[in-house]
């Protein structure tokens, strides 16, 4: 036998072996969150704040803006944006919020805004920021740490329901805009993106679930909500077409009975219509879940 056919087999086990690494770093390319900072801050909507760096998973940290409560043992909301997004985007629901005796922590995940990057981003991590936030803000004075809320938007309310449904802690989530299963959201992705479900797409939500260690179905919505005991909010916008009002129905369906309760209004994914109009539901649901402390009773 020569030592080209000795070397053949090895060569092309070897160039298949690189055609699929070369498809890997093109999934990871192409699914890789746009980096976008800021334009604006808490000060340009007249609001004092500080700038914090929060420590979360894998040594990383968080660029955050903390707005104080005015008054002792306040109720808090964690602020999370989506996909591509960052903390600017959340700003106009701040004075609001703010203005109604909200303290407010605005966190920008991991390879989003200022925040530091990591290997790759996924709803999973976002989650894990959100957890990492809610370990600082127990150790800030003058909040009260068995009121601590998130609101998020898109991946950011999605994971919001992910950890809340890992445990007590979280006393409400707000969700604007999330999707009830990843691999819906990611079909329609690659439809959009014109790829031939089969074979490339299929490998494509193998792969991705490969990365982020999770199965689709164990951090998807209209399955974490089934676990989530704290009062849930659900807005989505009626002319969504990234993730249609379907899947808020959907995800308040499967919720525990008296858990979620859902506001559709118009709007789309990143604008919400009237929702600037429905702060007062948005407080008034904020206030109800989380009531200010009754203060113990004397002893005599």
């Amino acid at each position: 036998m020569s030592i080209f056919h000795i070397l053949l087999p090895v060569a092309l086990v070897a160039l298949v072996g690189l055609a699929w690494l070369g498809l890997n770093a093109a999934i990871r390319r192409s699914l890789r969150a746009p980096r976008v900072r800021s334009a604006s801050n808490p000060a340009d909507h007249g609001l004092a704040y500080t700038g914090q760096r929060i420590p979360t998973e894998n040594g990383k940290y968080l660029n955050s803006w903390w707005l104080p409560p005015t008054n002792e043992n306040a109720a808090t909301i964690i602020v999370v944006h989506g996909w591509g997004g960052n903390a600017a985007m959340m700003l106009p629901i701040a004075p609001p919020l703010h203005g109604a005796g909200f303290a407010l922590l605005f966190i920008e995940s991991r390879c989003h805004g200022a925040s530091d990057d990591d290997s790759f981003s996924s709803m999973p991590r976002f989650a894990e920021d959100i957890d990492a936030a809610f370990a600082w803000l127990k150790r800030q004075p003058g909040i009260d740490p068995n009121r601590i809320a998130v609101l998020g938007h898109s991946v950011g309310a999605s994971a919001a329901l992910l950890a809340a449904s890992r445990g007590p802690g979280i006393a409400a989530v707000a969700s604007i805009a999330a999707f009830e299963h990843p691999e819906s959201i990611m079909r329609r992705f690659l439809a959009a993106k014109r790829v031939p479900f089969i074979p490339f797409g299929w490998y494509v939500l193998r792969y991705v679930q490969q990365v982020i260690g999770y199965r689709f179905d164990t951090i998807a919505s209209i399955n974490t909500i089934r676990q989530v005991r704290c009062p849930v909010l659900l807005v989505h916008g009626l002319d969504d077409t990234t993730v249609p009002a379907s899947d808020a129905e959907h995800i308040h369906a499967n919720a525990q009975p008296g858990i979620s309760r859902l506001l559709l209004v118009p709007g789309d994914h990143d604008s919400y219509g009237e929702l600037p109009a429905r702060m007062d539901d948005l407080i008034a649901f904020l206030r109800n879940a989380m009531p200010d402390a009754v203060p113990p009773a004397p002893t005599f």
